[in-house]
C-alpha cells in the first residue's frame, strides 16, 4: 500500500469509551520492548508517529491510528513489564480485553514476539488467551537484523513450538531497520481492505 495519510486519530485511557469505527481494524499486542511502535512506524512510512520509548511499558493507552482513510491500525498497551505495578497491568488487561470483545471491526491481531529468544511466559500468556477469545494471533517476529538469515527458520521453528500455534499460523520475520517482512505484513493486510471494497460494491 501506498501510505498517503496516516495518523493518531483516537486515544482511549482506561476510562475512555472506545471509538465505534466503521473501517476495518488490525491490533497489534507484545511485551513492551518488543519494537511494537517501530514496527508500526516502519509500516506507516513515517518515523516518529507512533512514540517508541527508551523506558519499556510507557504505551498505557489503546491508540487508533487512521490509514489513508482505509484501515485503522490498533496500537495496544505492552504487556510483561517488570517495573509496572501489579494493579497497573491489571488495568491494561482489562482494557485489552474490552476491545477485543467490543470491536465490531476487529479483523486480525498481530502478535509480536523477539525472534531471537524463545516465547517468554507472557508471550505464551497472551497468546492462549487471545486464541481461547476466538482470535488466531498471527506471529511478527521482531528484531530479525540481530540474525544471520541461515539462523532465521531455526528461530521461527523455535517460536511455532514454543507458542504451540495452530497448524497454518503465519509468521513474519521482521526487521525495523532493513524493513524485512514489511511488503509481506501488508499483503496480509491489504486483504481486509479489499474484502470490505468487495462488500461495498
Amino acid at each position: 500500500m501506498v501510505i498517503k495519510n496516516a495518523e493518531l486519530e483516537t486515544v482511549c485511557g482506561i476510562t475512555s469509551r472506545l471509538p465505534e469505527n466503521l473501517l476495518p481494524e488490525v491490533a497489534f499486542a507484545g511485551k513492551s520492548n518488543v519494537g511494537k511502535s517501530s514496527l508500526i512506524n516502519g509500516l506507516m512510512n513515517r518515523k516518529s508517529l507512533a512514540r517508541t520509548s527508551a523506558q519499556p511499558g510507557k504505551t498505557q493507552t489503546i491508540n487508533f491510528y487512521n490509514i489513508n482513510g482505509e484501515i485503522y491500525f490498533v496500537d495496544l498497551p505492552g504487556y510483561g513489564y517488570a517495573k509496572v505495578p501489579e494493579s497497573e497491568k491489571k488495568k491494561w488487561g482489562v482494557m485489552i480485553e474490552n476491545y477485543l470483545h467490543t470491536s465490531k471491526q476487529l479483523k486480525a491481531v498481530f502478535l509480536l514476539v523477539d525472534i531471537r529468544h524463545d516465547p517468554s511466559a507472557n508471550d505464551k500468556m497472551m497468546y492462549d488467551w487471545m486464541a481461547e477469545k476466538g482470535y488466531a494471533p498471527i506471529i511478527i517476529a521482531t528484531k530479525a537484523d540481530k540474525l544471520k538469515r541461515s539462523q532465521l527458520p531455526k528461530h521461527v521453528k523455535a517460536i511455532r513450538e514454543g507458542l504451540k500455534v495452530r497448524q497454518g499460523t503465519k509468521i513474519f520475520p521482521y526487521s525495523a531497520l532493513s524493513k524485512q517482512g514489511r511488503e509481506e505484513i501488508w499483503e496480509y493486510i491489504d486483504s481486509f481492505i479489499l474484502e470490505r471494497e468487495k462488500e461495498n460494491e
